[in-house]
C-alpha cells in the first residue's frame, strides 16, 4: 500500500500514457478502415452504374488522398490495377481516373523518398 502512496504519480502517468497508446493504435486502424470501406464502396458504386454517388465518393478518395499511408495507397494501387488496363487512356472512366491519381501520387511520394535516403547516404 506504501508503494502506491509513494509513486501514484507514476502510476497515474504510466495509465495515461497507456490508454492514450491504446486509442493512437485504434483510430489508426479505424481510419485504414475506413478508406478501405470508402474504396471498395466506390468500385461497387461504379461497377453498378451509379455514377452520380461514384462520383462523390470519387472526390472524397481525392481530396483524402494526401492524408493516407503509403500502405493504403499501395492497397489502392493494386485494387485497382486489377480492374483496369492502365495501358489505354479512359477519361471518362472514373476507376482508370483514381488508378491514374493514386499511380502519380506513388510515384511523387517514391521520388521523395529516393531523395531522402541519398541525403541520409551522404557522407559527413
Amino acid at each position: 500500500m506504501r508503494f502506491l502512496v509513494e509513486c501514484r504519480f507514476a502510476l497515474i502517468f504510466a495509465a495515461v500514457v497507456t490508454f492514450c497508446s491504446v486509442m493512437v493504435i485504434r483510430q489508426t486502424h479505424f481510419n485504414r478502415s475506413a478508406h478501405s470501406e470508402l474504396r471498395e464502396a466506390f468500385i461497387i458504386l461504379h461497377s453498378r452504374g451509379h455514377t452520380n454517388e461514384a462520383q462523390r465518393l470519387y472526390n472524397r478518395l481525392l481530396r483524402d488522398l494526401q492524408g493516407i499511408s503509403n500502405t493504403d495507397l499501395r492497397d489502392d494501387f493494386q485494387r485497382t490495377l486489377t480492374l483496369v488496363d492502365p495501358a489505354t487512356q479512359q477519361p471518362q472512366n472514373l476507376l482508370w481516373k483514381y488508378h491514374w491519381t493514386v499511380s502519380n501520387e506513388l510515384e511523387k511520394r517514391s521520388e521523395s523518398s529516393l531523395a531522402r535516403a541519398l541525403q541520409l547516404a551522404k557522407p559527413d
